[in-house]
């Protein structure tokens, strides 16, 4: 009987113990979590572009008259020197012109000689009073016609031979031959272009740009790193020349031209380079991607407050999202600690722990 009682005694304190646990209030959950403190500091800024080499000074150059193109000794990457013969019309029509013009020279020549001669009598007879006033005024008339008449054959032949003379299509410069625009047997129309001619000692690199290339660009570019796309050890540095102001209307992209300093010879005209441009930026705030938290689809991030070892919901500001990491214009400041890893198990006011390496 006494055994009964002692095991029903202990049966008691066991159930009592029992419902003292279960009212025991539970301790709050403190998850570790890893951090950074806040830094302003400018970050280098890589904007990169393909393009190509291209010279900076290209001429079209076409001929002066039109007719038939009868020779074209030059080709596409034929190096030329100056006055060397690019193209030729045929001649005949021009030299017939020509020998016209001679002709017509020859012709007024003869009459001004005449009308001289003419002149020269009658200003005689009319010095011994032979002749009338009127008969030596007609004479000194058609010699001063003789001599507007020879004026114009000579200015005709002078134009019939230059003609002639740009039948044959010259270089202006030393160059390289980077187009054609006709071939042997083409009817040519005055100022078609034939060839096109490139001064090789300036080359330039042309790019074209989206607009996002231009945000966050400091005031006074730097050079441009610009090296072969198919062999990047070779490269060069070049300064932005010329920015379009309007954009392609198919491409809706900004066409720039950066000019190459001492390119080296593997940059040939038409080769495809890649363009670095590298500036710092004003101090910003940067984050890891990671750090960011979406509230009701805006951003915030997870401010730790080493008082009271909890953390807060702060929304912030985004300038621009890159591969691995956020740039922030507002919303935090100098000193603050953020937390960069479990972010999306947290809560408002949540005590935390900072793990081992982080910010403190």
């Amino acid at each position: 009987m006494k055994a009964s009682w002692k095991l029903a005694a202990v049966g008691l304190a066991l159930i009592l113990a029992g419902c003292n646990e279960e009212k025991a209030p539970q301790k709050a959950e403190i998850r570790p979590v890893r951090t950074t403190i806040v830094e302003l500091k400018p970050i280098e800024n890589d904007n990169s572009a393909v393009g190509e080499v291209a010279p900076r000074y290209e001429s079209d150059l076409g001929f002066r008259v039109s007719g038939k193109l009868i020779s074209r000794p030059v080709d596409v990457g034929d190096t030329v020197k100056k006055g060397d013969l690019l193209a030729k019309l045929e001649e005949q029509d021009f030299s017939n012109r020509l020998r016209s013009a001679k002709a017509d020279v020859d012709s007024a020549e003869a009459v001004l000689t005449e009308a001289k001669n003419a002149e020269e009598r009658q200003k005689q007879l009319l010095t011994n009073g032979t002749t009338t006033r009127a008969n030596y005024d007609a004479a000194f008339k058609n010699l001063n016609a003789a001599q507007a008449q020879l004026e114009a054959a000579k200015a005709n032949y002078q134009l019939a031979s230059d003609q002639l003379e740009y039948t044959e299509l010259k270089a202006d410069f030393d160059g390289i031959v980077t187009g054609v625009g006709a071939e042997n047997g083409q009817i040519v129309s005055a100022g078609q272009m034939v060839v096109k001619l490139a001064r090789p000692e300036v080359k330039e690199a042309i790019f074209s740009i989206p607009e996002a290339a231009f945000v966050n660009l400091p005031k006074d570019l730097p050079e441009v790193v610009i090296s072969l796309l198919s062999d990047t050890k070779i490269s060069t540095t070049g300064t932005i020349r010329e920015v379009s102001p309007v954009a392609d209307p198919a491409t809706r992209t900004y066409k720039a031209k950066v000019t190459l300093n001492d390119p080296p010879p593997q940059m040939r005209f038409g080769s495809s380079v890649v363009g670095h441009l590298r500036s710092r930026s004003e101090p910003v705030i940067v984050l890891p991607g990671s750090a960011l938290f979406d509230e009701e689809g805006k951003p915030a991030v997870w401010r730790f407050d080493a008082a009271s070892g909890t953390v807060s919901l702060v929304p912030v500001t985004v300038d621009r999202y890159e591969t691995d990491r956020v740039i922030l214009s507002s919303g935090l400041e100098k000193g603050d600690i953020v937390v960069t890893a479990g972010v999306n198990r947290l809560r408002e006011g949540q005590h935390v722990r900072l793990d081992e390496g982080a910010a403190k």
